[in-house]
């Protein structure tokens, strides 16, 4: 059918200007016309579209509901509704004296005294005498009741500077981070550290590093191989200074070195400002809080740790901490005792007697002694129990340990018994599964994952996590060039890791992760996190970490607040950042918006810089990212006063 008005269509194009005379003429008439009836309508000449007599009958929300206002107020509101009149308010109902002051918020957050600048809550010297002194359970963790806490912030002390840059620091650090010459004078034969002008020097010596921790670290390659990405991770009890996790980075392994807070004074503090991995940490009568088959390689250089005693106890933790196939070293006393005992002190007899003791308890544990030479001696342990559960036969003692789950360890009491390995099928297959070398190790699927031992997390999960934390650290260099920048930051706190995919996507910086998997957790991924070739501890952040102030030079953490919301008070976990941060340093939290407002309010209170970042899928995401940056403060100077200079 023809459509009439088609020719017309058709027509006007080939008139332009009959019809660009005709369009013009038309729109001002038209614009003219309507601009005259909006004038009109206004003026009162017709009725609104939508009057008052159409709006609903009932009133609006009062004042009074609303805060209270007046009851004249109140009285004009009731006499519009009976009226059906609705009377809208449009008065402020915020004001600026209801919003709380910085300077007042300040107020909940002053500078500690210039004494506990170096406080470690938790393994305070002062507080320890009032505990057991049997079995060292003085020297762990007892933290300080709700009434006991300080809720001020711990001052570095005056003249602190920011620590050398890796990979100079881990050779130097200034006096005044760590103002103690103690063990430049008891260690002063042994080359642990010097102490010349403003700086300390760490020659890379030990009590057993008789050429330096590089020539001790060959000495244990030639027997062990140790570049070939098999071992990646370590443990080094009763570290000293740290030299040989230190000397260890250069060859890809990351080593946790752990000796008690008041041994030797400021041991673990000065492996921290070194930029080497450390915690405060002691054999006593709990469990380390590592989960099972954890490292690659456990260590003991003159520790003087009775390996022996108690049955073996402390072995016994060692092995439930070492992965199969998993290696234990040992030097100093009671090693090679035929050339030092004069030297040491004692008896030949009674050091044949120590080692004696400590070779039948690796027996008892089917370790296997590999080499000693010199003065190292390594055992390994088997790669699984087949062959162990026959040797009970002989072996009496210990036990293999009842059912229970051999990753918890978190004031979990030490036992005397043989941590079971998983079940195998083949006396050949290693227990848990096989760990790839490293690097390959950091992305491969871990052997946890992969036999499903973990519920609720499978191959994919761990896959796709992988490639959202690369995402995010590129995020998060691109929001905040300090990270981006190499050497910047070298001591990193991941306060909630769950797989540890922060860390790995910062692998390739010149930085180490601490990974740190709350006990509230829902699932414990520190097994993981270990099977990765990374390092990590557990912990409960409605307490103190067991380390020295400053330790830090950046905080990372995801969820934290909203997983301890309702445990806690928010305000003791940011002092404990606080006191954890060294001074410029930085702080990134990811949560819900209206808790890091909140967060954010405390750290301003504290006197950080800081902002609120859209989520990296852009802003329409609840989900928030809190940027916060800890200003350069001190302690004064003995005669300045009290109050520190910001």
């Amino acid at each position: 059918m023809a459509k009439p008005w088609l020719p017309l269509f058709h027509y006007l194009p080939f008139k332009s200007r009959r019809a660009n005379l005709y369009y013009i003429t038309s729109v001002t008439f038209l614009c003219a016309t309507f601009y005259g009836l909006g004038i009109w309508q206004h003026s009162g000449g017709i009725s609104p579209i939508i009057s008052a007599s159409r709006l609903p009958s009932t009133p609006c929300i009062t004042n009074s509901s609303l805060g209270g206002i007046g009851k004249a107020k109140d009285r004009s509101s009731a006499e519009a509704a009976a009226n059906n009149v609705v009377t809208l308010d449009f008065e402020a109902h915020h004001a600026a004296d209801h919003l709380i002051p910085v300077a007042a918020a300040d107020l909940r957050f002053p500078p500690c005294d210039v004494k506990l600048s170096e406080y470690t809550p938790c393994e305070d010297v002062q507080r320890s005498w009032k505990f057991d002194r049997d079995r060292n359970i003085y020297r762990e963790r007892h933290c300080p009741t709700l009434d006991e806490r300080l809720r001020c912030r711990i001052p570095a002390p005056h003249g602190y500077k920011v620590p050398f840059r890796w990979p100079e620091s881990r050779d130097m650090a200034w006096f005044a981070n760590v103002p103690h010459k103690e063990l430049t004078v008891e260690k002063k034969n042994q080359n642990w550290v010097k102490y010349e002008g403003d700086r300390f020097y760490f020659p890379g010596g030990g009590t057993m590093f008789a050429n330096g921790a590089d020539a001790y670290i060959d000495d244990i390659g030639k027997m062990i191989n140790l570049r070939d990405g098999s071992i990646r991770t370590a443990i080094d009890t009763g570290c000293g200074v740290a030299s040989w996790g230190a000397y260890l980075l250069s060859r890809n392994i990351l080593t946790v070195s752990f000796a008690p807070r008041d041994s030797h004074e400021a041991q673990v503090q000065f492996a921290l400002e070194r930029g080497v991995p450390a915690l405060i940490g002691v054999f006593a009568s709990k469990r380390l809080p590592y989960p099972a088959r954890a490292f690659d390689m456990a260590h003991c250089s003159r520790c003087l740790i009775p390996w022996g005693q108690r049955d073996g106890e402390f072995l016994m933790e060692v092995d439930r901490i070492l992965r199969p196939g998993g290696y234990w070293i040992l030097s100093g006393p009671p090693i090679n005792w035929e050339g030092h005992w004069k030297g040491w002190q004692r008896t030949t007899d009674d050091l044949k007697a120590e080692q004696d003791k400590i070779e039948g308890v690796a027996r008892s544990l089917c370790w296997k002694k590999l080499k000693q030479k010199g003065d190292i001696a390594i055992w390994q342990k088997p790669t699984n129990h087949a062959h162990c559960k026959e040797n009970r036969k002989v072996f009496k003692f210990p036990p293999f340990c009842p059912a229970e789950d051999p990753d918890r360890a978190w004031y979990t009491p030490m036992d005397r018994c043989l941590t079971k390995l998983p079940e195998v099928s083949d006396t050949k297959d290693t227990a848990g599964g096989v760990l790839t070398k490293w690097p390959e190790r950091l992305t491969s699927v871990p052997p946890r994952i992969r036999s499903g031992s973990l519920e609720g997390i499978t191959a994919e999960m761990f896959r796709e996590d992988t490639e959202l934390w690369k995402k995010r650290v590129a995020y998060y260099k691109l929001a905040d060039g300090q990270l981006a920048t190499k050497g910047r930051y070298r001591n990193v706190l991941d306060m909630n890791s769950y797989l540890g995919g922060f860390a790995a996507a910062l692998v390739n910086d010149p930085v180490w992760v601490m990974n740190m998997v709350p006990v509230e957790a829902s699932i414990n991924t520190l097994g993981v996190i270990y099977e990765r070739g990374l390092i990590g501890t557990y912990q409960n952040w409605c307490e103190a970490m067991s380390t020295y102030p400053r330790t830090y030079d950046f905080i990372h953490g995801d969820s934290v607040f909203a997983l301890y919301s309702g445990r806690c008070e928010f305000e003791d976990i940011v002092l404990e950042m606080d006191r954890v941060l060294r001074p410029e340093g930085s702080v990134i939290i990811r949560d819900d918006v209206d808790t890091l407002v909140k967060i954010k309010n405390m750290f301003d209170a504290m006197q950080y810089e800081s902002r609120i970042m859209d989520h990296e899928q852009g802003p329409l995401e609840r989900h928030k990212i809190l940027w916060a940056n800890k200003q350069y403060w001190t302690a004064p100077a003995p005669t300045e006063g009290t109050s520190p200079a910001s």
